[in-house]
Formats: C-alpha cells, sequence, structure tokens
C-alpha cells in the first residue's frame, strides 16, 4: 500500500534536496549555521568569485534554506528558522565551520566587499 502525496508536495521537497547537491552550496549553509553573513564574507571563505557566492545563495533562497536582510548597504544571509526545525537532523551532519568564522573575524581572511 502506498501513501498518497500531491506531486506539487513532492516537487518542492525535491528542490529543498537539490540544494543541498552541491558542495558550495553545503559549505554555505556549514557556514551560515555560525552566523550571518554577507556575499564579501563568503567569497574568501569559498575561495571563489562574488558572482558565484552570489549564485549559490539565489539558488538556497530560491530553495528556501536562507532569507536575507539588509543592513546598510549589504545583505546578510542567514538560515531560514523554519529549516532549521524541519531539517534539524541534516542540518546535524553539517560541520563545524566556526574555527574558519573566528579567523574571518580576526582578520586572517581579506574581505572581498566593493561599493
Amino acid at each position: 500500500m502506498s501513501i498518497s502525496v500531491p506531486g506539487e508536495q513532492v516537487a518542492d521537497l525535491a528542490e529543498v534536496f537539490k540544494a543541498l547537491g552541491d558542495e558550495v552550496r553545503i559549505r554555505i549553509i556549514a557556514y551560515l549555521m555560525v552566523r550571518a553573513l554577507c556575499v564579501c564574507e563568503l567569497v574568501p571563505l569559498l575561495g571563489i568569485s562574488q558572482s558565484a557566492v552570489s549564485q549559490h545563495l539565489r539558488r538556497l533562497k530560491d530553495a528556501g534554506w536562507v532569507h536575507g536582510e539588509r543592513r546598510g548597504q549589504w545583505v546578510y544571509y542567514s538560515l531560514n528558522a523554519s529549516m532549521k526545525e524541519t531539517f534539524a537532523c541534516v542540518l546535524a551532519r553539517m560541520p563545524d565551520m566556526s574555527l574558519d568564522i573566528r579567523r574571518l573575524d580576526q582578520g586572517d581572511m581579506p574581505l572581498e566587499c566593493k561599493l
């Protein structure tokens, strides 16, 4: 006996998981578990271009994983609270990236903030 699940719900869930199908996006999620970050902070952490970071964030945002909050001229991204609750078991498997964030906060990594 199978359980009937609306096709749209299945498709939405597939998109949520597809967004995690990339190593960079998993690393972004892991970093955002430590604290909210802007694109210019993610650039040195990930070692990719600002435009590539933005594309990955857009994919995560479209899937509902992250949201952006404007602080002055910058947008800081953080994990959606509902995703933290719903996917707690998945997020519990993410690596601890707090050491990298600490290095960033101490100025050991150059920021790529451009006006």
